[in-house]
């Protein structure tokens, strides 16, 4: 079991790879960018623990160095620890000028002024506005909201008979919902898609700042029409309770709900609708499956985190995170980033769990843990369940169009998404959802908070038996879905 830790400094070993004294100190460190990362994570994830100790060094981008943590309480233990900030500004290769200006790698890690860059007083100031703003929405209304924004983009394609679920659909309904929960008025609701789409996806700097700069000033207007015209939303809730929060501040912390709800909701509808429809274990009339797509959902959170490597703090001074087990540290320097893996801890080999009880277990760190947990994780939830429930719905003889090995995945440190998922069905005449009643109103009156499913930070005492099974058999073609299939019988 990794956990237990004392602060305090440390003497570095000489030539040991795990207290890697600096940036440019000579030796080649694994990269999570490259294409060997992005097809096979988890090998390199088995290689860095090989190495000793629950955190290696690695490269996050050209020139950017990192340690990244792979064992689970490790994880759980930094991020709750009050030894390690968030603030960007504590990053010493950036303050001096060692993190080249234009790394991919610096709209993610640059410092904003949003909760999640956040600690202490200054993270609750700016959380808890949010917090209040999302435990308004009714779960009822947003899962009507989900359902007919679902059938508008399915009508897009259903006659085609074959479709790119990551394009058409996945990368398009979170941000098509949100712009609803958020009240936007109807003309900046595909203003707001398009600019936060191109803000994720452009390859060149220059294109990806033009999305952003329109991002924030669509949400600039956003806030100004709800300044004159209030109404029971997200966007309002939020600047009721924002007294001491400035409208910049404001549009980070939008920012960063839109982020939050998109990029991995993506990433989360994608991989579960693949494993869906490519794994035998899953319920189907046909091949007699037993789990549900609410347990295909917890799965991908296990075995393909979409945040894969994503929580990123500093040490307030050096600090030695020790494996209590092995006895063996990672010494970590102060104001060098240190990147919690949540999909290398939710595999963390001390960790054994079946394919069984990964279906009920909500341990997994898929959403981070601590004060910075996700706020937003069961609005994210409501959303891909339903977002996958109606797909399955009016397009029921679906089938992967082409082997799931085939399948590629996106490159990057952070976010673990198929690049693509073309699928074919039979061709269905459009439901005509565009030109029927307007999306459903969310209510009038404060409602009830979404229930909550489980905490994301993963109790450490939690029950595991056994490791991650093999990878399921490709499914056979003709399955057709139900509605008591898809629950449970």
């Amino acid at each position: 079991m990794t956990s237990s830790s004392h602060p305090g400094p440390h003497p570095a070993p000489p030539g040991c790879p795990a207290h890697r004294p600096s940036a440019g100190s000579g030796g080649e460190l694994p990269k999570l960018y490259d294409d060997d990362f992005a097809a096979d994570p988890n090998a390199l994830y088995d290689r860095l623990r090989s190495q000793g100790g629950p955190a290696q060094w690695v490269e996050l981008a050209p020139g950017v160095e990192s340690i990244l943590v792979t064992g689970y309480q490790a994880a759980l233990e930094v991020l709750r620890s009050p030894y390690f900030s968030k603030d960007a500004h504590r990053w010493k290769a950036l303050a001096e000028g060692h993190v080249p200006h234009d790394s991919p790698i610096l709209p993610i890690m640059g410092p904003r002024k949003s909760l999640w860059f956040a600690d202490g007083q200054e993270h609750l100031r700016l959380r808890t506005p949010v917090d209040r703003a999302l435990a308004g929405i009714d779960p009822r209304q947003l899962r009507d909201v989900v359902q007919h924004s679902a059938r508008q983009l399915i009508d897009e394609f259903a006659e085609d008979g074959r479709a790119d679920l990551v394009s058409q659909y996945a990368a398009r309904i979170p941000v098509k919902v949100l712009t609803q929960l958020f009240g936007c008025p109807d003309h900046l609701n595909g203003r707001i898609s398009s600019a936060f789409l191109q803000m994720v996806n452009a390859v060149e700097p220059g294109a990806a700042t033009e999305g952003l700069q329109d991002l924030v000033a669509c949400l600039n207007e956003l806030i100004e029409t709800k300044y004159r015209t209030p109404g029971d939303d997200v966007t309002t809730r939020l600047l009721r309770h924002s007294a001491n929060v400035t409208r910049e501040e404001l549009i980070d912390q939008l920012v960063v709900i839109t982020g939050a709800g998109q990029v991995p909701g993506t990433a989360w509808i994608s991989t579960a609708t693949m494993m869906l429809l490519s794994d035998d274990r899953f319920a189907g009339d046909l091949t007699g499956g037993s789990l549900t797509v609410t347990d295909a959902l917890n799965e991908v959170l296990w075995l393909h985190a979409p945040h894969s490597n994503y929580s990123f703090v500093y040490a307030i001074e050096d600090y030695d995170l020790r494996d209590q087990e092995t006895g063996e540290e990672t010494h970590i320097p102060a104001g060098v980033p240190v990147t919690i893996s949540h999909a290398a801890a939710n595999l963390d080999p001390t960790l054994p769990t079946t394919q069984s009880q990964r279906a009920t277990n909500t341990a997994h760190l898929a959403f981070s843990a601590g004060p910075h947990a996700c706020p937003a994780q069961d609005t994210a939830g409501v959303i891909a369940e339903v977002a996958i429930d109606t797909l399955l719905d009016l397009l029921p003889e679906m089938e992967l169009a082409v082997p799931a090995s085939e399948l590629s995945w996106r490159p990057g440190p952070f976010i673990r998404a198929l690049t693509a998922l073309p699928v074919r069905f039979t061709a269905t005449p459009a439901t005509h959802a565009a030109d029927a009643a307007q999306a459903p109103d969310m209510p009038q009156a404060p409602s009830v908070p979404l229930a909550t499913s489980g905490t994301p930070s993963g109790a450490s005492d939690a029950s595991f038996e056994g490791r991650p099974g093999p990878e399921a058999s490709p499914r056979s073609r003709g399955r057709r879905w139900s509605l008591a299939g898809r629950r449970g019988r």
